[in-house]
C-alpha cells in the first residue's frame, strides 16, 4: 500500500467525522433549531442507555470467543496503559496551563481516553478492504480486525464510563463548592485570630508569673512553666492514635463521596458482561448468532440500535460546538491535548508494544501489533462529549477540543499509521 493510498484510507474516516460534526452544528443553529439544547440532552440519554450498550454488545458477542480471549489477553493491559500514561501526561498539562478546577476532569479525560471504538471500527476494516493491503487477505484481515476492535470497544467502554465519568463528575462539582470555599476561608481566618489571642494570653501569664485559672486545668496532669496542662505520655499516644483513625475515616468518606459507585455498573459495562457471556459460551452463542440461530432476531434488533450510536455521538458533538464557537478557551490547553495524543503517547506506545513483543507477551500477528500501536495515536473519545453534556459542565470547551483534535487527526493519524505499518511488517 503506497503513501497516497494510506493517506486516503486514514483520512476518509476522519473526514466523515468532520462532515457529520458540521451537520450537527447546522442542525443546532437558531434558525434551524432541530438539535437544540433540550434535544441534545435527550439524545445523550438515549446514547447512554440504549445506543452505546447495543453497539458494545453486538460487536463483542459476534467476534469474541474463548479462543480469541486467550490470544488477546495483552490488549486490555495495553489500553489500561494508555489511560494511565495519558492521565500522567494530562496532569502535567494541567499544571503547565493552570487549568481551572472545573475543567481538570475534561483535560485528563481527553489526554487519557482515545477513540478506541468508533474510529477503529472504521479504520481497521477500511485498511483490510484496500487493494494491496499488507495484512493477509481481506476476509481474514476483516475477521481478525473486527475481533481486535470489538475487544478494544469493550475495554474502553468500561474505563470511560467508570474512570473518565467520575473524573468529569468530580470536576463538575467544583462550581457548587465554590461558595463553601469562601466560608471555609473566613473560618480559617477566625481560627488564626483566635490562636494569636491565645498565644498572647499565654505570654502575658508567663510575664506576670501567674498561671491560668485552675478550673481550666485537667486534674492529674502536670503543668508547664506558664500554667498550661501537659498530657501524660500514654495519653499523648492515645490522642495521636485517635487523630490518625479520624483522618483515615475522613479519607475513606472522601473517596466514597467523590466516586459514584453506582456508575461502576453503567449500561455499557453491563453490555460488555452480557456480550462476553454470549460470545464465550457456545450454546448461548449458537442460539443467538448465526443465520440459523433461533434467537437471531434479538441480536439483529440490537445491532440495528447499535448502528445509530456513532452517528448520534458525532451529531451531538457538532451541536455542542454551537456554544463553543464563541468560547474563549486557552490555546495552550488545546495544544497540550494535541501534543499528548499525537506526539507523546505514540512515542511512548512504540516503546511499550515493542518491549512487549521483545518479551514474548504479544503474538507476532502484524495486524494485532498494528492495532496495539494505533491505540496510542487516536484522538480523544467522543463519549467524553456525552459525559460533559450529562453533567452540564465543560461541554462547549469539550466540543472545541474535539474539533481541533479531529482536524489534526487527518494528518497525524495518517503519518503514524504509515510508520506503524512499516514497523510491524
Amino acid at each position: 500500500m503506497g503513501l497516497l493510498e494510506l493517506f486516503i484510507t486514514a483520512s476518509v474516516p476522519v473526514l466523515n467525522v468532520l462532515i457529520l460534526t458540521a451537520v450537527g452544528l447546522f442542525l443546532a443553529l437558531d434558525r434551524i433549531n432541530i438539535l437544540n439544547e433540550d434535544a441534545r440532552k435527550h439524545l445523550n440519554n438515549i446514547v447512554y442507555f440504549v445506543f452505546s450498550p447495543a453497539l458494545v454488545f453486538t460487536n463483542i458477542s459476534r467476534t469474541i470467543t474463548s479462543e480469541s480471549m486467550a490470544q488477546l489477553w495483552f490488549m486490555p493491559i495495553n489500553i489500561l496503559l494508555t489511560f494511565i500514561i495519558g492521565s500522567a501526561l494530562g496532569w502535567i498539562i494541567i499544571q503547565i496551563t493552570k487549568t481551572p478546577p472545573n475543567l481538570k476532569g475534561l483535560i485528563l479525560g481527553c489526554c487519557s481516553a482515545g477513540n478506541l471504538g468508533s474510529l477503529l471500527l472504521v479504520i481497521v476494516p477500511s485498511i483490510c478492504r484496500e487493494k494491496g493491503s499488507p495484512f493477509d487477505d481481506p476476509e481474514t484481515c476483516h475477521k481478525h480486525g473486527l475481533a481486535y476492535v470489538s475487544l478494544s470497544i469493550a475495554v474502553s467502554a468500561v474505563l470511560v464510563w467508570t474512570y473518565i465519568y467520575n473524573l468529569v463528575r468530580i470536576s463538575s462539582n467544583v462550581k457548587n463548592d465554590e461558595a463553601n470555599g469562601y466560608t471555609t476561608a473566613e473560618e480559617t481566618k477566625k481560627l488564626a485570630v483566635s490562636a494569636q489571642e491565645t498565644s498572647k494570653l499565654a505570654q502575658d501569664g508567663y510575664m506576670n508569673g501567674s498561671a491560668l485559672a485552675n478550673d481550666h486545668l485537667v486534674s492529674g496532669h502536670l503543668e508547664n512553666g506558664i500554667g498550661l496542662p501537659l498530657l501524660k505520655s500514654d495519653e499523648f499516644y492515645e490522642t495521636k492514635k485517635a487523630s490518625v483513625s479520624v483522618k483515615i475515616q475522613h479519607f475513606l468518606a472522601k473517596i466514597l463521596e467523590n466516586v459514584d459507585l453506582k456508575k461502576l455498573l453503567a449500561p455499557s459495562t453491563i453490555a460488555v458482561m452480557a456480550g462476553f457471556v454470549v460470545g464465550v459460551y457456545p450454546r448461548i452463542r449458537s442460539a443467538m448468532i448465526g443465520e440459523s440461530a433461533p434467537l437471531r432476531a434479538i441480536n439483529s434488533s440490537v445491532a440495528l440500535l447499535g448502528d445509530g450510536a456513532i452517528a448520534t455521538l458525532i451529531l451531538i458533538m457538532g451541536g455542542n460546538l454551537k456554544k463553543g464557537l464563541c468560547l474563549k478557551i486557552q490555546t495552550s490547553q488545546i495544544v497540550g491535548v494535541i501534543f499528548v495524543r499525537y506526539i507523546a503517547l505514540p512515542i511512548i506506545g512504540i516503546g511499550v508494544v515493542q518491549g512487549a513483543v521483545h518479551l514474548g507477551l504479544v503474538q507476532l500477528d502484524p495486524l494485532y501489533r498494528f492495532v496495539l500501536l494505533v491505540q496510542f495515536a487516536l484522538p480523544p473519545a467522543l463519549n467524553i462529549g456525552i459525559i460533559t453534556q450529562l453533567f452540564g459542565a465543560g461541554e462547549s470547551e469539550c466540543a472545541v477540543i474535539l474539533l481541533w483534535s479531529y482536524a489534526f487527526a487527518s494528518l497525524f493519524l495518517t503519518l503514524w499509521s504509515t510508520f506503524f505499518m512499516w514497523l510491524v511488517l
